[in-house]
C-alpha cells in the first residue's frame, strides 16, 4: 500500500512569551497560520519490521534524530505494528527557520502510519503523541488559523485569516530555536503583542486590524543576532506590505500584502537579492477559502539567482532601492 500525504508550515502572525517555567519550558501565548507551502511525504508499506527514511534534502539525518522517524517508531510501538515502513520526504519547507517544517513533517508522519495501517487514532489523540515529539506537532495536526499557549500544546481554533497574499523570504541563516529561548529574558520583557485584539480582529476579518497588531518578542533576540532581519521586513514594508515579521525563532520573513501583482513584484525583487536564500508567494491555509493557484514562478521556494557571499562580504540593504557598500519545543 502507498499514500502520499502534504506537510505544511506555518507563520507566527503574533508570538509572545509569557513566563519561563521551572522545567526549562516557555509559556507563550501565539497565533499560527497555516500557508499553502508544503513538503510532501509518500509512505509504503514493506513486509520486513524495519523504517527506511530517505529524503532530497541533504542536510536532513534519516535515523532516529529525524521526527519523521521517530514518529513511525513511536506508533509502531504503541501498536505492535510488525510490518515495515518506507517514507520519502520531499523538502519544499525550509530546515531551521520558524516555519515548523519539521513538526509539519512529524505531523504528517502520525497521520500517514495511522492511515496506512488503519489504526484508527482519533485525532485527539494523535495531538497526545504529537506533542511529545516537539511543541509544535499538535498546531501542524490541527491546522488553519490557532490561538496556541501552554509551551504550545493547548490550541483554540480561530476564524479564519482573510485571503491575502504572503511573501515570504528566508536569509541563507540556520537559527536554533534552542539558541533564542536560551537568550530570550522574558521576564525583562517591556512590551508585549495585543493577542487578544488580534484575535478579536479575525473575528471580525479585519486584515488591518491583524497586520498593525503583528509583533514577535523572539525578535528581541533574533534580530540582534541577525541584524538582517530587520532589514529584510523594513524591505518588504517599502515594496507595499502591510506589514512584515519574523516567523517563530526565525530566520524566514514573512509579509502581507492585499495584491497579488504586488507580492510577485516584491518576491521578484527578493529572489534577485544575493542576501535572499528562497522566496515564495503564498496564501492562507483555510477550508473556507477558495483553492487557487500561487503566483507564477512561487508556487515553491525558489533560490536567489545570484551566490550569496559570507557574511563579512554581505552588503547591507538600502531599502527597496537594492544593495549598498530535536524535540527543542520552546524550552531552554
Amino acid at each position: 500500500m502507498k499514500i502520499e500525504l502534504q506537510a505544511y508550515g506555518k507563520v507566527n502572525l503574533g508570538l509572545d512569551v509569557l513566563r519561563r517555567r521551572p522545567d526549562g519550558y516557555h509559556e507563550v501565548k501565539m497565533i499560527m497560520q497555516t500557508v499553502k507551502l508544503h513538503d510532501t511525504l509518500t509512505f509504503e508499506t514493506v513486509d520486513e519490521d524495519v523504517i527506511v527514511l530517505s529524503t532530497n534534502a541533504d542536510e536532513l539525518p534519516v535515523n532516529e534524530d529525524n521526527l519523521v522517524y521517530k514518529a513511525c517508531r513511536m506508533l509502531k510501538q504503541e501498536y505492535q505494528i510488525t510490518r515495515g515502513i518506507r517514507v520519502f520526504l520531499q523538502k519544499e519547507l525550509p530546515v531551521a527557520a520558524g516555519m515548523a517544517g519539521g513538526s509539519a513533517d512529524a505531523a504528517a508522519a502520525l497521520i500517514g502510519m495511522n492511515k496506512i495501517f488503519d489504526l484508527q487514532i482519533p485525532k485527539h489523540k494523535l495531538m497526545e503523541y504529537g506533542v511529545k515529539l516537539g511543541a509544535d506537532v499538535p498546531y501542524c495536526i490541527m491546522k488553519g488559523t490557532a490561538l496556541s499557549e501552554g509551551i504550545g500544546e493547548k490550541l483554540t481554533a480561530l476564524a479564519p485569516m482573510p485571503d491575502c497574499y504572503i511573501l515570504l523570504a528566508k536569509p541563507p541563516i540556520a537559527v536554533s530555536t534552542k539558541m533564542v529561548y536560551e537568550n530570550l529574558h522574558a521576564n525583562e520583557l517591556e512590551k508585549h503583542p495585543d493577542i487578544d485584539g488580534m484575535v478579536m480582529a479575525l473575528e471580525e476579518q479585519s486584515l488591518q486590524g491583524i497586520t498593525e497588531r503583528m509583533e514577535n518578542v523572539l525578535e528581541t533576540v533574533t534580530e540582534v543576532r541577525y541584524p538582517v532581519i530587520a532589514e529584510i521586513k523594513a524591505c518588504m514594508k517599502e515594496c507595499g506590505a502591510m506589514n512584515a515579521l519574523m516567523s517563530g525563532s526565525g530566520s524566514t520573513v514573512f509579509g502581507i500584502f492585499t495584491s497579488r501583482e504586488a507580492a510577485g513584484k516584491a518576491a521578484e525583487f527578493f529572489r534577485k537579492d544575493p542576501g535572499i536564500k528562497q522566496t515564495a508567494v503564498v496564501r492562507p491555509f483555510s477550508k473556507d477559502l477558495p483553492q487557487s493557484k500561487p503566483h507564477k514562478n512561487h508556487k515553491h521556494f525558489t533560490n536567489s539567482t545570484k551566490k550569496y557571499h559570507s557574511s563579512t562580504q554581505r552588503e547591507k540593504y538600502s531599502g527597496k532601492r537594492g544593495r549598498r557598500n530535536t524535540h527543542e519545543g520552546h524550552k531552554s
